[in-house]
């Protein structure tokens, strides 16, 4: 459980660190490999083979995922704050 601070806000905790900075790297995983497609794909690079599939997959996955964390980031922050203000 989070305790309360001294000035009264809620502490961040390690969890919704963790959800937040995976969907920022997610974020930013997946306007990497766009631009990397966009630059292969001007380069008349082969898309089919090597690691091209799994660049392509990941950009349809990646933001998806980055929206579910930031999501639950927002409701544990929603719940842990209106635990504690219940118990004012």
């Amino acid at each position: 459980m989070s305790t309360r601070t001294p000035d009264g806000d809620v502490p961040i905790r390690r969890v919704d660190r963790i959800l937040a900075f995976m969907s920022l790297g997610l974020l930013i995983l997946s306007v990497v490999s766009f631009f990397a497609i966009i630059i292969a794909s001007t380069a008349k690079a082969d898309m089919s083979t090597g690691i091209w599939p799994t660049v392509g997959v990941l950009l349809y996955i990646a933001p998806p995922v980055a929206f579910a964390c930031l999501v639950a980031v927002l409701i544990m922050s929603f719940v842990r704050r209106a635990r504690a203000n219940k118990g004012r």
